[in-house]
């Protein structure tokens, strides 16, 4: 069974585990768009695709032995201290220097990496050329200053500013915030999200993995920035279109972070359908611990119809674990979709 998996951070790395106890014909599809820590530094300082998440999905994707648990280790180290290398994980630096070798050769790069770590699965960028992202944001008068945002810079370098459409000190309004580190930390409703260049060229790779998958997994992860991102590709959104494929959106099992903000489950189902108003899912995975009431429950599947899916509720967090995927339940939620899909 070929499976494309789309997403970046955590989330992703969480479903390439559960997806591994299916296949190993997996496709990581990975948003580009990070600007801080170690991936800003380095994409700042290099004019590169931020590495971090690529990083973590080959590390999710090493292959269950000893060789591969120790290579995703060292993938994983992170150097400390307070010298140049303190913030940096060592996967970045060794995706960096693939790339410093092989010029305009990202994929290639990846693929080596690939190699060297034995992985069950291929890691893709979704675009090849590094992206920002810009929300719009509703706030409260608390966090507006005159008319302007409270931020100075991103990780990246790059502004977070923009006006709100309230008058003077303290009105409530929108503001428009510019950067993944900013956007997933500013206070505010994200009401909108859109890509830097607009309309960035597809990963040629990736669109075709899509074209020929007999499954698409879209989400978990922080929903605004490592999620709908990929619905912001024109060729992306095309190919999961088109796909013969069958389509499935992960929920999250929290509602705890900044971007997050104000929004249930049923509120990201909508998100996700106000930005790709074509795009249909065949089913969508939700945790029972994030819709606890039946006006909740009610609510969800009314936004799951909207996408043309059937609402699966099962038990996909880790226990004593609050915000976490278990992988092996996830494994199983994932196998119980996808049952009648012909490997």
């Amino acid at each position: 069974m070929r499976v494309v998996a789309l997403g970046g951070g955590h989330g992703l790395s969480a479903s390439l585990q559960a997806l591994r106890h299916i296949t190993e014909a997996i496709t990581a599809v990975v948003t580009v768009a990070d600007d801080g820590g170690s991936s800003g530094r380095l994409r700042q300082d290099f004019d590169i695709l931020p590495p971090g998440d690529l990083r973590m999905a080959l590390a999710a994707l090493c292959e269950d032995t000893v060789w591969g648990h120790q290579w995703s280790g060292v993938l994983q180290h992170r150097f400390g201290g307070d010298g140049d290398l303190a913030g940096h994980a060592l996967g970045n630096l060794l995706i960096v220097a693939l790339w410093d070798l092989l010029p305009g050769q990202e994929v290639r790069g990846l693929d080596l990496v690939g190699r060297l770590l034995n992985t069950r699965g291929r890691v893709l960028p979704m675009s090849q050329v590094p992206l920002d992202i810009e929300a719009t944001v509703t706030v409260d008068g608390a966090t507006v200053d005159g008319g302007k945002t409270d931020g100075g810079k991103t990780d990246g370098g790059r502004t977070d500013g923009g006006k709100t459409d309230g008058e003077g000190e303290g009105c409530a309004g929108t503001v428009t915030v510019r950067g993944q580190s900013q956007v997933a930390r500013h206070p505010g409703r994200v009401t909108s999200v859109r890509l830097l260049p607009a309309s960035p060229p597809a990963c040629p790779e990736a669109v075709e993995s899509i074209k020929l998958a007999d499954v698409v997994v879209l989400g978990p992860g922080s929903w605004f920035t490592s999620v709908m991102p990929h619905l912001l590709v024109p060729d992306l959104l095309q190919a999961l279109q088109d796909t013969p494929a069958q389509r499935v959106l992960t929920l999250n099992v929290s509602l705890t972070d900044d971007e997050d903000s104000g929004y249930t489950v049923a509120d990201h189902v909508h998100a996700i359908a106000a930005h790709a108003p074509g795009l249909t899912f065949d089913h969508v995975i939700a945790d029972p611990g994030v819709v606890r009431s039946e006006a909740e429950r009610r609510a969800l599947a009314k936004a799951v119809d909207r996408v043309g899916a059937e609402l699966v509720v099962t038990t996909v967090a880790k226990m004593g674990r609050p915000g976490l995927h278990d992988t092996l339940r996830l494994a199983a939620a994932y196998r119980d979709v996808m049952s009648g899909v012909v490997s």
